[in-house]
């Protein structure tokens, strides 16, 4: 079975920074495009990251708001995907997602989710 479980959101000051990780069992994830994509309520899917499988060169893509401030990677020892996100703003606050698939794409295997609030 196909599980991702997310973790390490929360609540952080304007400028703070977090690490999101996200836990995959059932599939490699070195043999996947992953993603982070994220959401608010009312409003749908928002890409925000993806990096491809190693047989692509673990080539990482960003929406442009997160460019020079997140950076995504996976542990392929650890089977799991992770999101450093510095220089946070409040526009960031959203429920975060790790996906198998590049960007988003509808019923791709995607968490449970973790919120992250940025607020002072």
């Amino acid at each position: 079975e196909v599980q991702l479980v997310e973790s390490g959101g929360g609540l952080v000051q304007p400028g703070g920074s977090l690490r999101l990780s996200c836990a995959a069992s059932g599939f490699t994830i070195n043999a996947y495009p992953m993603s982070w994509v994220r959401q608010v309520p009312g409003k749908g899917l928002e890409w925000v990251a993806s990096i491809h499988g190693d047989d692509h060169g673990r080539i990482p893509a960003y929406v442009d708001s997160a460019k020079g401030r997140f950076t995504i990677w996976r542990d392929n020892a650890q089977n799991s995907l992770y999101l450093e996100m510095n220089s946070l703003k409040p526009e960031d606050t959203a429920m975060y997602y790790c996906a198998r698939s590049w960007g988003v794409r509808l019923g791709a295997p995607r968490g449970q989710g973790t919120q992250v609030t940025v607020s002072s």
